[in-house]
This record gives C-alpha cells, structure tokens and sequence, in this order.
C-alpha cells in the first residue's frame, strides 16, 4: 500500500485550524501583449504577516485541511475581486491522497463563487520534498483530465528538475527567481535558461520567469522569448487586493 492510499481517510477526520490566513495576490503578465495573464495566490496572515509565519504551523495532523482551506480562500478571494484571467494556487502534494476525492472541496469552492475552473492553475514548488513522485505525476495527470491547468515552480531550485519533467509535462514551467537574477551579465545563467526554453518549446510547456526586478533581466529573458513574467519589476504582491502593474515596466 502506498503512503497516499494509506493517509487517505483524513478527509473524515476534520482538523479546525487554530490560526488564521488569508491571501495577497501577485499579478502574472504577459510582456508580449502588456496584459495580466493571471494572478498567483500567496499566503499571509490576516495582518500581513509573513507566508513563514502561517506556513511554520503546518504539520501532519493540518496538513490536509490547511490544503483543502487554501483552495477555498484563494477562489473565495479572487472571487470577490473580480478577477480576471488564470489564478494560480500553490499546493501540497503530499496533503493530497486521491486526487478524485480531494479535489471535491475545490469544485465545490468554484460553483459555490462563480469561478471557472478553467481558470486556475495548480502549482507545486519544485524543491518541495515529494515522498512519492508517481503519486505526483498521477495527481497532476487527474487535474489536468478535470480541465485545471498545471504549473512547476521555482524550476531550477530543487532535486527533482529534468527526471520530473521527464515523467510530467506541466503547462507552464515557472523558472526560479536564482537564475533569473541579474541574467543579463552572467553567461552561466544564460546558457541554462536557453536550454530550459528549447527543451520547454519542442514539449509544448510555456515558459514563465519569476522574480524579475530590473528591466535588464527582462529584456534579456523576452528576447529569449519568454512572454509571462513576474516579479516587483511589474508589481509586488497586493495584500487582499488586485496590483497595479507599473506602466513603466513594459517592454518599449
């Protein structure tokens, strides 16, 4: 019996949190037509406080039900904003146990706020630790079969990188914010965001480069042919709210 048919059950077992969170979101832009292509959801507490300060209550027992209430609050929140275009909601792969029944909360969450599933991405972080990839592969494979879109993130940073994407081809790979720093002077980095594009171009995964704070690594990276962008460059985080994109930031 595998680790996730084994801690499947958990869903019968309800855990109320004792701590509260709520989101800011992040635009998501697309350089190529100075538009938003989607906002990602990030956590914070009720106050601001930091995404550490809520993460570092997670633990076994609340895994799954601090999953299943982030889904929940994130379409709650964009919701409420009018959002438009794509949400991205990072996700805990190991809180997932058979992604048939966990996903039940999040079709619920989307009829009950009006928000198409069509629109949202589910993400997971590259370097988190995955006790069974298989189990990854198949989560991914069944939100793609229920019509979610599907992202890695902070690719680049982690253990798994090309054997990950060997065994799953995401929609969008997100490339991590240490190789885009300062890429306009360092060949190094250059060389490997290059290969990351041709690989994600003959796979058909759009490519989507995170963290970009000056407009060097921005024209850089779009000359690459890399379109979606984010990071402060464009907008930073807005704490229960939709940012302004800096008008200044496009590309001329």
């Amino acid at each position: 019996m595998s680790s996730s048919e084994s801690a499947c059950g958990k869903c019968k077992q309800e855990v109320e949190l004792d701590f509260e969170f709520t989101f800011a979101y992040q635009p998501i832009v697309d350089v190529s037509t100075k538009s938003i292509y989607a906002h990602e959801a990030l956590v914070r507490g009720v106050k601001g406080e930091s995404a550490y300060s809520i993460l570092s209550q997670v633990n076994d027992t609340n895994r799954y039900w601090f999953d299943q209430a982030c889904r929940v609050e994130a379409i709650r929140g964009a919701a409420a904003l009018g959002m438009q275009g794509f949400l991205s909601i990072n996700f805990l792969p190991n809180a997932v146990y058979k992604p048939e029944a966990c996903i039940q909360t999040t079709f619920k969450a989307a009829k009950q706020y009006g928000f198409p599933i069509q629109r949202i991405i589910f993400e997971v972080t590259e370097s988190e630790q995955v006790i069974d990839r298989p189990h990854l592969v198949n989560i991914f494979d069944e939100y793609q079969r229920f019509g979610f879109k599907t992202a890695i993130d902070d690719f680049g940073s982690g253990f798994a990188g090309l054997n990950l994407l060997a065994d799953y081809q995401p929609d969008i790979i997100k490339i991590d914010m240490g190789l885009v720093r300062d890429i306009d002077t360092a060949p190094s980095k250059q060389a490997i965001v290059k290969g990351i594009v041709a690989i994600c171009t003959e796979l058909g995964i759009k490519v989507l480069a995170e963290g970009i704070e000056t407009k060097a690594e921005r024209d850089f990276l779009y000359a690459q042919g890399i379109h979606l962008m984010q990071g402060y460059l464009f907008c930073k985080p807005a704490f229960q709210a939709i940012g302004q994109i800096d008008p200044d930031s496009w590309p001329p």
